[in-house]
């Protein structure tokens, strides 16, 4: 055992499955594998479990656009048992990796992929033990003797060469549990099947609201279908006053499903690691927003659009967004909805891409992983104007979903209001919340009897992470991002953002969660990299990773992190 390098991968969900994917296809035997995973099962995770889905829970991906595994899943799903299929209202016969699937059935996919890869690394020799039921509590580097150990339960500890954290959402509770019928989340849905006679408060309008959306309204009425197709709703009768109210900061709703003519959120034409590395080195250290707007964004579109690059060639960041958004702030949040049903269902049978918003799409992800290298100033704007219209744009509501939004509003019981920026909750010890917010007739608070925060995963705080030896010890360190100017930091400052001089004098911008380096390694509080412990857990890097990109994340970031461990190994054959 001297001689083999011991790996830990916490966490047994999609982001541990595409990690233990990469040890297997390494075909090393001179390292051990062992995944630490808090349920009984592997692959599923939160979202594809009855942690983060019932059975009326669709995917917003399709077998296409999920990075290959072991099998497909159109090949898949000709495996799974006619019970289990009918559950789902599935024919094989009629399945294609163009179809979205059902969560919880997707979650069996995943749970069957690392059944498969076991059984590939007992065949390659691979050692490897998987724990089970085993909540890591804490992480504790021993660096003078270069090891690790892993906490489980607060009592047994485990000793490892390198560990990967890969332990996915969290969904911190604040006010759940002690204010009646307030939830700081819609998860796990299981509670939320709740028969009301009153009206619900959404705040937000993400994916995660459909998901209340859907559960929700399948408790209090049901859904069928018009003479036409067309998907009705009828409230059941001790429902007759149950409605959904959706508050956003924007009032808008997200853009439906449509054809990608690259699923995988790669394009040719991006810039490479290298051009990225030589731009930052001749820009003072900084990556500039407005660069990867133009060469990641705007260029690869002028060869596929050219109508639409000439009208967006000469617009800014900034500009570009306000014109894309001009719309859909002046049209009815759900007449857009149903526009872009009719255009997203003519690109999907077409199989034409919408190149504009798929480039978007690939913008958020390609600028992913260098935005740690963003000024300050970049950082806010991508924040303040990007970032909103990438999250309405690429949340791709699957057809289902957005057949039934459009059919709860029909029938008067789903509504949207914009509550902008100065909004606030209050929750109500007695049951629910306060909703406060102004518009055209001024000041609203509005009180509702059921509230549900929609918002989607929380970026999380440094001080949120639950492995408190490394913050104690200073293994890590809050994330932050330096200002260009001295100006812009002491603006930020008025305004209240959390701004930080170091000893030098130089102004930096506190972000949420930890830092870390290119290779998703932590960083210390002298700036210095950890070779033993890399973190892919999204809450926690979210200041660095702005982007949570799902399945494609875990792919991309796994590839980084195995090649990192690998060439280790070459530089230390080598000196």
């Amino acid at each position: 055992m001297k001689n083999t390098k011991r790996i830990a991968i916490l966490g047994g969900g999609p982001s541990g499955l595409f990690m233990f994917k990469r040890w297997v296809d390494a075909n090393r035997s001179d390292i051990s594998v062992d995944v630490f995973e808090r349920k009984k099962r592997l692959g599923a995770g939160m979202p594809y479990s009855a942690e983060g889905a019932n059975d009326e829970h669709i995917t917003n991906v399709s077998g296409n656009e999920i990075p290959l595994l072991v099998t497909s899943l159109a090949d898949w799903i000709t495996t799974v048992p006619k019970d289990t299929l009918d559950k789902f209202h599935i024919d094989p016969k009629h399945f294609n990796d163009y179809k979205v699937l059902p969560r919880l059935l997707f979650g069996q996919y995943l749970t069957a992929q690392f059944d498969l890869l076991q059984k590939q690394a007992r065949e390659a020799g691979l050692e490897y033990r998987v724990h089970y039921n085993s909540p890591v509590t804490d992480i504790i580097d021993d660096a003078a003797n270069e090891r690790v150990f892993v906490e489980v339960n607060g009592e047994e500890r485990f000793e490892f060469d390198r560990v990967i954290v890969c332990t996915g959402h969290n969904w911190p509770v604040k006010n759940e549990g002690i204010v009646p019928h307030y939830f700081d989340s819609p998860y796990p849905p299981v509670k939320l099947a709740l028969k009301l006679d009153h009206a619900v408060a959404i705040k937000g309008s993400s994916l995660t609201a459909v998901d209340a959306i859907r559960t929700l309204a399948r408790h209090n009425g049901s859904f069928g279908k018009h003479q036409n197709g067309q998907v009705i709703y009828h409230l059941h009768p001790d429902s007759a006053n149950f409605k959904i109210v959706l508050h956003t900061r924007n009032g808008m709703l997200p853009a439906v499903r449509f054809h990608l003519d690259n699923s995988h959120l790669v394009n040719t034409s991006l810039l490479s690691k290298d051009e990225i590395a030589k731009h930052i080195a001749a820009n003072n250290g900084f990556l500039s927003l407005d660069y990867i707007f133009e060469k990641d964004f705007k260029l690869p579109i002028r060869e596929k659009e050219p109508e639409f690059y000439d009208k967006i060639k000469d617009l800014g960041l900034e500009d570009f967004v306000s014109a894309m958004l001009e719309l859909r702030e002046h049209l009815d949040p759900f007449q857009l909805l149903k526009a872009e049903y009719a255009e997203a269902e003519k690109s999907i049978k077409r199989k034409q891409s919408i190149y504009w918003k798929e480039m978007l799409g690939v913008l958020s992800f390609a600028l992913n992983y260098p935005a740690k290298h963003l000024s300050a100033e970049d950082m806010q704007r991508l924040q303040k104007s990007l970032t909103p219209l990438i999250s309405i744009v690429i949340a791709y509501i699957p057809q289902s979903s957005s057949e039934e939004l459009l059919a709860l509003h029909s029938a008067g019981v789903l509504s949207l209001i914009s509550v902008g920026d100065d909004s606030w909750v209050e929750a109500e010890p007695k049951g629910g919340a306060t909703y406060h917010y102004t518009n055209e007739a001024g000041q609203q608070s509005v009180h509702f009897n059921t509230y549900i925060d929609c918002v989607g995963q929380p970026r999380l705080d440094f001080n949120d992470l639950p492995f408190k030896s490394l913050i104690n010890n200073r293994t890590v360190t809050p994330a932050r991002l330096k200002f260009r100017s001295a100006e812009e930091a002491t603006k930020a400052l008025a305004e209240g953002k959390d701004v930080l001089q170091d000893a030098n004098g130089d102004y930096y911008l506190k972000v949420s969660g930890i830092a870390i380096n290119d290779r998703f390694q932590t960083v210390d509080a002298y700036g210095a990299y950890n070779e033993r412990i890399y973190v892919m857990a999204v809450p926690y890097i979210g200041g660095y990773n702005p982007d949570y990109s799902g399945l494609d994340f875990s792919e991309e970031a796994s590839s980084i992190i195995i090649k990192n461990v690998l060439a280790e190994d070459v530089y230390s054959t080598v000196n």
